[in-house]
């Protein structure tokens, strides 16, 4: 596909830098990332047209934190290239054409709203007032030479600004999470009425080339690839299928964390419905269990999950070269929040956790291919839906590739492990009889570490406490969380309490993200 405009998000180690790139790509332009330590000549080699800086951990005051150079900047300006700075970026910005950015005196986290008092650019057919999402410590206080305030809140009264002769504009909070109104309005403006890009990106494409580098990048080597049911797992096997046809092999590992009768559906999913020619299952349920036994930190409960992953696959990986000749890759279904979130792709970004699919050993004898890496969850059922994957896969709530291992608090045991699925699944399977179900992003259940009295009937009562979670969201990145009615939340509790013995106290999470990640571990 001939692309005839790229917009470059610098990445200055924000967890949010991704999801800039996918907010570009939803207005059907390309986007890709670019370290803060790129050249003038990889910009114009990649026929960069327009260019945003994402936000970072770091403050701009500080020494060695990451800075576009003099150069890179100059080659901007001279090619007027418009920037678009977030965040970090807006007090880069800021401080590089002579501004000054000091530490706030109140920190500012959350959804606020801003007074817009220019609509005329970047704010384009805004109203007065909007609702922002703001995600920081620090603040300019002083603008440079030429450039105007835009939009303040009351905490920040530099919450936009910009310089209309060169094209620079600069954002205090971030419009690329959902929880900012108008957010794609904002970069669509960015785009098209500044930059004055034209589309050329779309699902469709994004599918064609992936299916063409598949077959480049494997060649003629057969590919291995671990199943769960889930979203990712099962896009991924359809489109290296598509690619490579039947030297594809799906390998579903029962580690015994999926969630209750989930490894019968798998089983059933990719034999019966979806006709996969080359595909086993592995009953390692035994073998997981002992090797996170006593293991508490939920890191290393990550790492060990992948691991044994890894090590059942090249165990199993013997028995089928004896059969049908060597492997030379593993395909995974890695998405973006996995590898953001583990600081996978960055140079500077803050580790959050390791995800199992991510956390690979360093001698791994299989190279490793990974067809979504470069989405988000709303984009992978995109690309499902196109592939034609059947609307209950599809439209499945995420799963995390360690199960219930990481919803469980402390020791894990095969007791705790049974308590917690018979929890979780009489929360699921309420709210899709309630048609509740797809009315929320992801439903799970926690079970903790902890033990409550109780009573029932005239008998005291000591027993576990469980966790009910459910969140919105669009892309895993923010999340907030779902108001499920009081009386749906009412019949699951009272079922929860009267069907599992060793639970006698249910609650309900209500906090969103940030400031807390989705899952517990």
């Amino acid at each position: 596909m001939s692309i005839d405009n790229i917009v470059a998000v610098i990445d200055f180690g924000g967890q949010y830098t991704h999801l800039i790139v996918r907010r570009v790509r939803d207005l059907e332009v390309l986007s890709e990332i670019f370290s803060w330590d790129t050249t003038p000549k990889e910009l114009a080699e990649n026929n960069v047209k327009s260019i945003i800086f994402s936000g970072g951990p770091n403050s701009v005051y500080e020494k060695k934190v990451p800075k576009l150079s003099n150069e890179v900047m100059e080659y901007l300006l001279t090619n007027n290239i418009p920037i678009l700075g977030l965040c970090y970026g807006h007090q880069f910005i800021s401080q590089y054409f002579g501004g000054k950015v000091i530490p706030g005196n109140q920190k500012e986290y959350g959804s606020t709203i801003i007074d817009i008092n220019n609509n005329d650019h970047l704010f384009k057919e805004f109203t007065e007032k909007s609702k922002v999402w703001m995600s920081h410590g620090d603040k300019i206080s002083e603008l440079p030479e030429d450039f105007i305030i835009t939009a303040s809140s009351d905490n920040c009264e530099i919450a936009a600004f910009e310089n209309l002769g060169k094209k620079i504009f600069g954002l205090q909070f971030h419009p690329e999470v959902v929880h900012t109104d108008n957010g794609n309005q904002l970069f669509a403006n960015f785009l098209f009425n500044i930059s004055n890009l034209k589309k050329n990106w779309s699902m469709e494409s994004y599918i064609e080339h992936q299916v063409e580098e598949i077959r480049q990048i494997v060649g003629d080597n057969r590919v291995i690839i671990g199943v769960s049911g889930g979203v990712d797992s099962t896009v991924s096997a359809i489109l290296l299928q598509r690619s490579i046809g039947d030297k594809l092999h799906c390998v579903f590992v029962d580690h015994g964390f999926m969630r209750k009768n989930e490894p019968e559906q798998v089983v059933k999913y990719f034999k019966d419905d979806l006709k996969f020619k080359h595909f086993y299952k592995i009953d390692a349920r035994k073998e997981f269990l002992e090797a996170l036994k006593s293991v508490h930190d939920p890191e290393e409960k990550r790492k060990i999950v992948g691991y044994k992953f890894i090590e059942t696959f090249e165990k199993f990986e013997k028995v089928l070269v004896k059969k049908f000749g060597s492997f030379g890759f593993l395909a995974q279904g890695t998405i973006y929040p996995d590898r953001i979130e583990s600081a996978q792709p960055s140079k500077t970004a803050a580790k959050i956790k390791s995800h199992h699919n991510v956390a690979l050993p360093e001698k791994m004898s299989l190279k490793v291919v990974e067809p979504l890496k470069e989405l988000y969850k709303d984009e992978v059922r995109k690309v499902g839906r196109l592939l034609k994957i059947p609307s209950e896969l599809i439209d499945r709530h995420p799963f995390p590739g360690p199960g219930l291992s990481v919803r469980i608090l402390g020791d894990l045991t095969q007791d705790r492990l049974d308590t917690l699925k018979e929890v979780d699944a009489i929360f699921l399977e309420e709210l899709k009889k309630r048609g509740e179900y797809n009315n929320y992003w992801q439903s799970f259940s926690v079970l903790l570490p902890m033990k409550s009295v109780g009573v029932m009937g005239d008998s005291r009562t000591y027993e576990w406490t469980v966790v009910l979670r459910s969140v919105d969201s669009v892309d895993a990145m923010t999340a907030d969380w779902s108001k499920i009615p009081y009386e749906t939340l009412a019949i699951i509790s009272n079922r929860i309490i009267n069907e599992v013995k060793k639970v006698n106290r249910v609650v309900y999470d209500i906090t969103s993200k940030p400031p807390a990640t989705i899952e517990w571990e």
